[in-house]
């Protein structure tokens, strides 16, 4: 078994497949799948699992170079925006909600949690470890 707290079979096949820039999406139960893209639902019922603890978890496997939030994080939920910083994720990026929608298009995946609140919506850029 496993030593890290990463347990989902998908997210860990993902996490272990990634190279350096590929892109993953963890996103709030309302953020919408896109074409092409694989969608990994984790969503049970609202807020579970939450958006910051699927983040950590995924954060326990995943060397990560940048992030990308939608600008409207920090007006339209603040809460959720100061839990995101205080994760501690390297060179934060902001585009427009839009934006952030089409950039999902070129993920490798998207990851939706039961999170219900508004723009809990993150974007990983793989960094390599060495």
């Amino acid at each position: 078994m496993k030593k890290t707290p990463l347990l989902n079979i998908a997210l860990s096949q993902l996490v272990a497949s990634l190279g350096h820039g590929d892109m993953v999406v963890i996103g709030d139960a309302g953020l919408p799948s896109q074409p092409g893209v694989p969608l990994i639902d984790l969503a049970l019922t609202h807020g579970v699992p939450g958006f910051i603890q699927t983040v950590q978890t995924v954060l326990s496997e995943m060397q990560v170079e940048h992030h990308v939030v939608a600008s409207e994080l920090q007006a339209n939920n603040p809460a959720m925006a100061q839990q995101v910083a205080a994760l501690g994720l390297p060179d934060a990026r902001q585009l427009s909600h839009e934006e952030f929608k089409q950039l999902s298009k070129r993920a490798r995946a998207i990851v939706r949690t039961g999170e219900c609140s508004p723009y809990a919506n993150v974007i990983l850029v793989a960094g390599v470890v060495f």
